[in-house]
């Protein structure tokens, strides 16, 4: 991927190749700010009046369920690609210019174009993502199960709240978001013993 310079895109070609295609095309945005982006695009495109060329822009997403140390589940999304947003639109300078104006975005990624003359970089030429990069895309994002995430991993130590090994510490061997279950070692009569226990049975303490 090239990021590069503010002068302006050359799109004669591509448009006297396919003047009137909308197509989709990753744009490289600050870190964080997504969805900043993406609101202050849509409101761009009504007031420079260019909703006939920007068509869409999206931030594809998928499920996640972060389970808390009292076991309960919150639901959220995570975004399939931190740094980015997809733009559907027909490219010609004014879009383009729309686009790459807007606060908090870097540059389209495409393929940088040489100068023709001098020193330093040239510009970045946007390039559309393929069909089926679009589909794949968009079917991770509408099709991928639940990411179930939780603040404990192999390895970490914890200390048993409840239940019949209550005050009992141990180290973490295997976690299963899926079933809000982990399995731990715990010194049972001076034997490292491997016992399941649910999420909201331990605290982590290192």
């Amino acid at each position: 991927m090239s990021f590069a310079t503010d002068e302006p895109y050359d799109s004669e070609q591509q448009l006297a190749d396919d003047p009137q295609a909308a197509h989709w095309y990753a744009v490289q945005v600050a870190s964080g700010c997504e969805k900043r982006v993406k609101t202050n695009l849509e409101q761009r495109i009504q007031t420079l009046d260019v909703a006939d060329r920007i068509l869409r822009v999206q931030i594809p997403q998928t499920p996640t369920v972060k389970i808390r140390k009292d076991g309960s589940r919150q639901h959220s999304e995570e975004k399939v690609f931190p740094g980015y947003v997809l733009v559907q639109m027909v490219m010609d300078d004014d879009a383009w210019q729309v686009v790459k104006n807007t606060p908090n975005v870097i540059n389209f990624v495409g393929a940088e174009q040489k100068r023709r003359y001098g020193r330093g970089r040239g510009h970045v030429k946007p390039m559309p993502l393929s069909p089926g990069e679009v589909e794949r895309i968009f079917k991770q994002a509408q099709e991928q199960e639940p990411v179930v995430k939780v603040d404990m991993a192999a390895g970490d130590k914890i200390l048993v709240l409840s239940g019949p090994f209550k005050d009992f510490e141990g180290e973490v061997i295997e976690v299963s978001p899926e079933r809000s279950k982990l399995k731990a070692l715990l010194s049972i009569f001076g034997r490292d013993t491997p016992v399941e226990l649910e999420f909201n049975q331990v605290e982590k303490t290192g």
